[in-house]
């Protein structure tokens, strides 16, 4: 059993690490092409040393390279696992591994071991690797296009304080970790507006508190027991500060995850920043399927390779091999699009998280249980 697996790891092994290279080698040119539209652009200050330029493009690209691993991983287990069992069971040497001694049930467990070991590459690589590449990305880009930002608006936080509470927008991050266009806006507890602050610019300050630089803050005075029919009047106060201090819970790394996709971030981060929407009262749907998908999703290694093993049970006439394996690639890519699929739905009918996230793993393991147990058991 030492030299069957000796011999089936090292073919399994070579097969998904050329299939994965061939897949980054498709999504880094494709991703290259994309970047080609930012060469020659700069930043605001116009300087010559900030042009983005090829090089640049090729870094960036390169930067992106573990999140395509780790979203690719499953497939390529999946398309590497069947070249290798549906060659040997066209070249009778499944056969014989199978006289060897290498029953059905053992050759389920020693696919299951290789399916672990690419599950926690999966976790490493998409919980330590991914994020940080892609935030230095996201800096780099930054750096030469001046910004990080989603949508027009930017990104929308929410935190109760002893008195009011506050609702944050932070339109985009610069490279050098400081908030632009950024608005504050302050409530009472019966949810009038008391004061609303305006700055260009701030910083994270080292004691809990958000440094803002030319702020402009109107404050919305309404006297006790002021009725629309009354004759008490709302006063207005506007002020501008060259500096305030904001005292805030708010960390940097939230304001980060805030501008960053959910699905690029670690699942700790993940996990702190639901605690940190639930405890302020806002919707954590979407970040919570996203943090269950980051669980589930390396184990779908184990799923991926339990699939490919009923193709070592069939048989190959010559040439044949090829259409198994673009079943193969067609199961794979129907995964992966399932995978976002039961995401969106999840989100859009409000179901449990988790099981938004694991139901297509659960669909396919039920379908590779059931291919195995045909074709080992009954045939």
């Amino acid at each position: 059993m030492k030299t069957i697996r000796r011999l089936i790891y090292r073919e399994v092994l070579v097969s998904i690490a050329l299939v994965t290279a061939g897949f980054l080698a498709l999504f880094y040119f494709f991703d290259l092409v994309d970047e080609l539209q930012n060469l020659g652009r700069n930043n605001e200050l116009g300087a010559l040393g900030n042009i983005y330029q090829i090089r640049h493009a090729l870094l960036y690209v390169t930067l992106l390279t573990p999140n395509h691993v780790y979203e690719l991983l499953p497939i390529s287990v999946l398309i590497g696992t069947i070249i290798v069992m549906a060659r040997l069971a066209q070249n009778s040497e499944y056969t014989i591994l199978r006289t060897s001694g290498l029953g059905p049930w053992r050759a389920l467990r020693l696919l299951l071991a290789l399916g672990a070991f690419f599950a926690l590459l999966s976790f490493a690589v998409g919980d330590y690797l991914a994020p940080g590449s892609e935030r230095a990305a996201q800096l780099l880009k930054a750096r030469y296009l001046n910004k990080i930002t989603i949508g027009q608006t930017g990104a929308w936080l929410k935190e109760k304080q002893a008195s009011s509470n506050f609702v944050v927008n932070v339109k985009e991050l610069s490279p050098d970790n400081q908030m632009r266009g950024l608005r504050i806006f302050e409530f009472s507890r019966q949810g009038s507006i008391l004061s609303t602050i305006e700055a260009p610019v701030a910083s994270f300050g080292s004691d809990s508190t958000w440094l803002l630089r030319q702020a402009s803050r109107v404050e919305f005075d309404v006297p006790s027991g002021a009725t629309s029919g009354s004759q008490k009047e709302a006063r207005v106060r506007r002020a501008t500060l060259e500096g305030y201090s904001w005292p805030t819970g708010i960390t940097p790394e939230m304001v980060s995850v805030a501008l960053l996709k959910p699905e690029r971030m670690a699942t700790v981060d993940l996990f702190h920043y639901i605690r940190h929407l639930d405890a302020n009262g806002q919707s954590a749907q979407r970040y919570e399927i996203e943090f269950w998908k980051k669980v589930f999703y390396p184990l779908s290694c184990l799923v991926m390779v339990m699939l490919a093993l009923p193709f070592a049970y069939l048989h190959f006439r010559s040439g044949g091999i090829a259409g198994y394996v673009f079943a193969g690639v067609m199961i794979g890519i129907s995964f992966f699009l399932l995978n976002n699929v039961f995401g969106y739905i999840g989100n859009l009918r409000n179901w449990q998280p988790w099981l938004a996230a694991a139901t297509p793993g659960l669909v396919y393991m039920a379908i590779s249980l059931g291919a195995f147990g045909w074709l080992v058991l009954r045939h």
